[in-house]
């Protein structure tokens, strides 16, 4: 079956960018080293997924290996290395293979204009790049996991009434990681220790096997334990910061920096937020328009993103702006 395969193909195609290092062993670490650690994810899209990998907390990992997302972000790690770390690769390294459509079925009307474009036939290629065997094989097992439900998945995805605010989050994911991993290496050198223990746990959730656990928790889930900020907040600068985030991936339209107003706040019982609401602008191809947005709150802190076009279609904050806002720097 090739569902799978083509959905995996049209993700890597959105993220895929030219990557261009013998092979270096990393010595055994210490406990107290070990413990130490740190992974550099300031910035990153995913970088609550890759902290809590990187520290093996798999129990913070909000989406599972079964998850098609979760195969976009190992199969674009394995690239994003091949390509900018491969010195460091070893001597047993293999390399990355992709299907790719060998022969097309092309359907025209009476007028020989062209209505369908449909591959019958594939074949599998290498991509020139390499990874570590143990790495790249436990890839090939999460594909042989979701393969399994591809059917499934695929039926799940079009009978969604959100439908098509899901597939557009998919691309705005998809650039997010391709942003992630033009500079997960530059934040992080590529035979560093803090690198290798995120590969290993990344390999270990892939298998679905016991991580290597660090005693020290995330701030990300510590800022969620503790909750939102007191007093008083900025929540137009909030708004305009997270917004801004969310435009970066945006495919056409520009988001207009500071247009924030109307801002309106919605509280609980005891005035923690549960929800703002604010207008904004953007460029877009019929010049400046307007915009509004909604932020849903979990526990003090902004848990859902809606955005006018698709009101039913949860976007995840950034979880660096949501660190910031915890730890009170919102404050007016």
């Amino acid at each position: 079956m090739r569902i799978k395969s083509t959905l995996l193909g049209c993700l890597a195609w959105m993220v895929m960018t030219s990557f261009l290092s013998d092979s270096v062993e990393v010595p055994a670490l210490s406990h107290s080293v070990s413990q130490s650690l740190e992974l550099k994810t300031e910035g990153l899209y995913y970088a609550e997924f890759f902290d809590y990998i990187f520290r093996g907390h798999f129990e913070n990992v909000e989406m599972t290996r079964e998850d098609l997302q979760f195969s976009m972000i190992f199969e674009q790690y394995l690239r994003a290395f091949g390509g900018q770390c491969p010195d460091v690769l070893p001597d047993d390294k293999v390399e990355i293979m992709e299907d790719v459509c060998a022969m097309e079925e092309v359907t025209t009307n009476g007028y020989g204009i062209e209505t369908s474009r449909v591959c019958v036939q594939w074949k599998t290629v290498g991509t020139g790049l390499y990874a570590r065997p143990e790495l790249y094989n436990a890839k090939l097992a999460v594909e042989r996991l979701q393969n399994a439900e591809a059917f499934r998945t695929v039926i799940n995805m079009v009978s969604d009434p959100n439908a098509m605010g899901n597939s557009v989050d998919m691309i705005h994911k998809a650039k997010g990681l391709k942003n992630d991993m033009a500079q997960i290496f530059n934040l992080n050198s590529c035979n560093g220790q803090a690198i290798r223990r995120f590969e290993k746990n990344l390999r270990l959730y892939a298998l679905d096997k016991p991580s290597i656990r660090m005693k020290e928790p995330s701030k990300y889930e510590k800022m969620k334990k503790s909750g939102g900020p007191s007093g008083e907040q900025n929540f137009n600068k909030l708004i305009d910061d997270l917004v801004a985030d969310q435009a970066k991936t945006w495919a056409f339209n520009r988001y207009i920096s500071g247009s924030v107003s109307n801002v309106k706040k919605y509280t609980n019982s005891n005035g923690v937020p549960n929800e703002l609401s604010a207008n904004y602008r953007y460029k877009g191809f019929s010049g400046s328009s307007p915009g509004s947005v909604r932020i849903t709150f979990e526990n003090g802190l902004p848990k859902c993103i809606y955005f006018f076009d698709f009101p039913n279609n949860c976007k995840s904050p950034n979880s660096g702006i949501l660190a910031t806002y915890a730890q009170g720097d919102y404050a007016k």
